[in-house]
């Protein structure tokens, strides 16, 4: 049988281990000479990456009425970040930024993962944020200084997957977050809205940028392994250069190797 972690044993040392993560990771920021980013302003003027995500999707049999309030949940969030500018030497934190998602604030009772299961919790669904933030990011030049993912399991099969698996992140307050830092001379921005079916992202930039960036998914395939399958690929980042259409870079970003968690065969 698999040791229970020492926040698994009860409620009780869940709520402590939560409470000295917090302390710690604030503790961390009040000492740090971190600068991060707050301000907002109008629309930058370059586009450089656009992506829409779907709220209400089918995830195996997860009850739709969590969609429906990680709806709201997003639409809480959303303004917090929109329209942020990310200044040379400052860090995007998405917990800065957002705060606590607690029922206090309007937050709902949302979807949440632990693990390999699927829970429930107040503000659940901020997930989907930062994964489409993460996608956004990963076609800029901006450095992520901090991710987490779940990619050790495979939880639910493909509903109109858009982004390869693997390139999901995983988020809790405000102990694992989603971080970028600006080390460039230019200045990104966030946008972000809610309509009522999608989660709409755009990253803008002040200038433009020299290099494109292209997200490739190699060597996807379903493995079975003593009677357990798994999921594998590789996620690889090719940079290239505008001017010349030249590959200058190209980066294995992430390799998957997930425990499967529902019938392949459905």
């Amino acid at each position: 049988m698999k040791r229970k972690l020492f926040c698994e044993i009860s409620p009780l040392t869940y709520t402590f281990s939560t409470f000295k993560g917090r302390t710690q990771r604030s503790l961390q920021d009040y000492l740090s000479k971190a600068k991060f980013a707050g301000a907002k302003g109008d629309p930058l003027p370059i586009v450089l990456y656009k992506h829409n995500s779907l709220i209400r999707r089918q995830l195996g049999n997860v009850d739709m009425h969590l969609q429906e309030n990680k709806a709201i949940n997003l639409s809480l969030a959303a303004p917090l970040v929109d329209r942020v500018l990310l200044y040379p030497g400052e860090t995007f934190s998405f917990w800065h930024l957002v705060g606590n998602c607690t029922k206090a604030r309007g937050y709902q009772e949302g979807l949440t993962i632990s693990a390999d299961q699927t829970k429930q919790g107040v503000g659940g669904g901020m997930c989907q944020f930062t994964n489409l933030l993460h996608w956004l990011v990963l076609h800029s030049p901006l450095d992520i200084i901090e991710h987490h993912h779940h990619n050790q399991f495979d939880l639910f099969p493909d509903y109109g997957r858009q982004v390869p698996f693997g390139c999901g992140t995983s988020i809790v307050y405000n102990y694992l977050d989603y971080r970028v830092k600006n080390n460039t001379d230019n200045t990104f921005q966030f946008l972000v809205t809610v309509s009522p079916t999608h989660l709409e992202g755009e990253l803008r930039a002040a200038k433009p940028i020299a290099h494109s960036y292209h997200i490739i998914e190699k060597d996807s395939c379903f493995e079975q392994r003593n009677g357990t399958h798994y999921r594998r690929n590789k996620i690889f980042r090719n940079i290239v250069d505008k001017q010349t259409g030249v590959t200058i870079e190209s980066r294995l970003i992430m390799e998957s190797d997930a425990k499967v968690m529902y019938d392949i065969a459905t």
